[in-house]
């Protein structure tokens, strides 16, 4: 993979060749440090068995540190190398960026979860069994919401997939097979939580169909995202929420329906609402949103006219 635009130039040799594939070493450091942080748990006791120890921490400590050591490094080491301080500054203004338009945060928090829950019902066959929906919930779900996003993964996972990879995959790919790349290396950067049975079985099991399921659930949810990414101007921010909000309600319907049951009920909302939204956008996923944010970043005369 190559940047889809002209590298920086560098006065080391081995800069210079990472400018030059930006991407394919964005995955690789990506892979290699969230891969060993998380060696210790996933071949502990716990996991593979290779190792002779076991503690209630790992998982807590080795997927939070993995998760930050892979796609996150691996998003500001090659924003410097290829863009220097003003990349990197663009990418810390793109993790904060809020002024999107209240939809999207309305899409966000009501609309990912509902349907979610659609997709569950239609699972169900009715809402008999949505009991734990009660006013307590409320204040549960707003907690979970807070600790899944910081240490379960969408903080800083989006750093890098939407951050650093999606930006220079869909010029060269295009917004729709850009994405469906993206999303079979972020399943395959999963690959190693399988062989740990816990996390296996809180993702719906890991059988050759669990995983089928899990990689077709990744794909309907990166289109989404992909989507929401490119309509609020690249904001990583609002990926972090998106993500957050399809992590977040899996939990509960987990404990109802059983993690494989919660799956199809995933793969139900999010297949149709990525369907839709491949039909309407005729695979663009909104990147003529995206492009026109880009161009008028590079040129401000050009975004004082559009105004």
């Amino acid at each position: 993979m190559t940047a889809a635009n002209p590298p920086v130039q560098s006065a080391s040799p081995y800069k210079g060749l990472l400018a030059r594939h930006p991407l394919s070493f964005f995955f690789l450091i990506a892979f290699a440090f969230s891969w060993i942080a998380w060696a210790p748990w996933v071949l502990s006791e716990e996991g593979a068995g290779l190792l002779p120890f076991s503690s209630p921490l790992l998982a807590p400590v080795a997927l939070p540190i993995g998760i930050f050591l892979g796609p996150t490094l691996a998003a500001f080491i090659m924003t410097g190398i290829t863009e220097g301080r003003a990349g990197t500054r663009r990418l810390l203004r793109r993790i904060v960026l809020w002024r999107v338009g209240l939809r999207w945060y309305l899409f966000a928090f009501i609309g990912v979860p509902l349907v979610m829950t659609l997709g569950a019902i239609i699972v169900l066959g009715g809402l008999a069994s949505f009991q734990f929906l009660g006013p307590g919930y409320v204040l549960t779900y707003l907690v979970t919401f807070v600790f899944v996003a910081v240490l379960g993964g969408p903080l800083f996972e989006e750093i890098g997939w939407r951050g650093f990879a999606l930006p220079r995959m869909q010029p060269l790919q295009g917004p729709l097979v850009g994405s469906l790349i993206l999303v079979l290396l972020w399943a395959l950067w999963h690959l190693p939580e399988f062989m740990v049975p816990t996390w296996a079985a809180s993702s719906g099991g890991s059988s050759p169909l669990a995983i089928v399921k899990f990689v077709l659930f990744a794909i309907t949810s990166t289109i989404i995202l992909t989507w929401v990414f490119n309509n609020t101007k690249g904001s990583v921010l609002m990926a972090i929420l998106v993500h957050a909000s399809i992590d977040v309600p899996f939990l509960p319907f987990s404990v109802l329906l059983g993690p494989s049951e919660a799956m199809n009920g995933m793969l139900l909302g999010f297949g149709a609402v990525a369907l839709v939204i491949v039909a309407l956008t005729r695979g663009r996923l909104g990147y003529q949103h995206y492009e026109q944010e880009e161009e008028e970043e590079e040129d401000p005369d050009l975004a004082t006219a559009s105004r």
